[in-house]
């Protein structure tokens, strides 16, 4: 399952007293509710010491749903580039770090598993650069001067591939929180980062040893196939891979898994298994939104490994 959370708070450990004050607990519940087997979890607050990502554990296991074992990274988001990136003449802001963010680790992702994690198999692919992609398509008329391009990860958020050992034997977890494809200006530098986060999945999963193991590509892509801003060539390239099911959802709104007070909603949020996979169902859990919580519902997908 994929959940892109509210569970993100505005400074630093404000995350963890909400949690210790049991006030996060309406965005948990449908967790436990729907009591997945592994989850991952966007727009998380991380913290230094695991703080945040141990109440999380304490809060679900005290509703019913027990995940003791979970993976974690620093984000990109909130680190520093030391450049005005957006170019309006001011240093500092969010949108001039490597990954948008109010302070490091704003909105980070957090994985949570039933079942134990393969020790030595965690690759965090967070830190690969952009301009070293394949096609990384960056903006034009040197929009980032050297200096930026030789610190710029390509992943606003992160980027995880992560081996898991369920009853039935391993399955990869490829995970990551792709640019939102706004909120730019003439030179696309959110839309053409999200369409390049996208050809880094595509590319990825096209690797020997990808052929070898059950996987399941998952995450928040940003990225809707027939409406939003992204470059819709990027997910629909993705989506149409021969190694990758989209499967087909029960639920009656189909793939809308986000929607916003002024209307938009669109198919942002992914869970693709592999070939090797059978989907026995899947589903955009349409759990209520209020004021102030996540607009984005969780995606869910039951498989077996084969």
């Amino acid at each position: 399952m994929t959940y892109h959370t509210g569970l993100s708070r505005d400074g630093p450990a404000l995350l963890v007293r909400d949690l210790m004050a049991a006030k996060a607990d309406v965005e948990l519940r449908p967790i436990a509710h729907l009591a997945p087997d592994i989850v991952v979890l966007q727009n998380v607050d991380f913290d230094h010491d695991r703080i945040a990502a141990h109440l999380i554990q304490t809060r679900l296991a005290g509703m019913g749903h027990e995940m003791p074992f979970s993976y974690t990274a620093r984000p990109n988001t909130g680190i520093g580039s030391g450049s005005d990136l957006d170019r309006n003449g001011k240093l500092g802001e969010p949108r001039d770090m490597l990954g948008y963010g109010r302070f490091a680790g704003q909105g980070g992702m957090l994985l949570l598993s039933r079942f134990p994690l393969v020790d030595g198999q965690t690759r965090n692919l967070s830190d690969v650069l952009w301009r070293d992609q394949e096609t990384p398509d960056l903006p034009a008329g040197g929009f980032f001067p050297d200096a930026v391009l030789a610190v710029l990860p390509l992943h606003t958020v992160g980027a995880w591939d992560v081996v898991i050992q369920t009853p039935k034997g391993p399955l990869r977890v490829l995970t990551s929180h792709a640019s939102t494809p706004a909120f730019d200006g003439p030179e696309d530098r959110n839309g053409l980062r999200n369409a390049a986060e996208l050809r880094f999945w595509r590319r990825h999963i096209e690797q020997p040893a990808l052929q070898q193991m059950p996987f399941v590509l998952l995450g928040t892509l940003n990225n809707d196939p027939s409406g939003g801003e992204g470059h819709r060539a990027a997910i629909q390239s993705l989506l149409n891979h021969d190694a990758l099911q989209d499967p087909h959802r029960t639920d009656a709104n189909g793939g809308i898994t986000a929607e916003w007070a002024f209307g938009l909603a669109l198919r942002v949020d992914y869970v693709l298994p592999s070939r090797r996979l059978r989907v026995r169902a899947a589903k955009v859990e349409r759990t209520p939104q209020s004021s102030g919580e996540s607009r984005h519902y969780p995606v869910w997908v039951d498989v077996t490994l084969q």
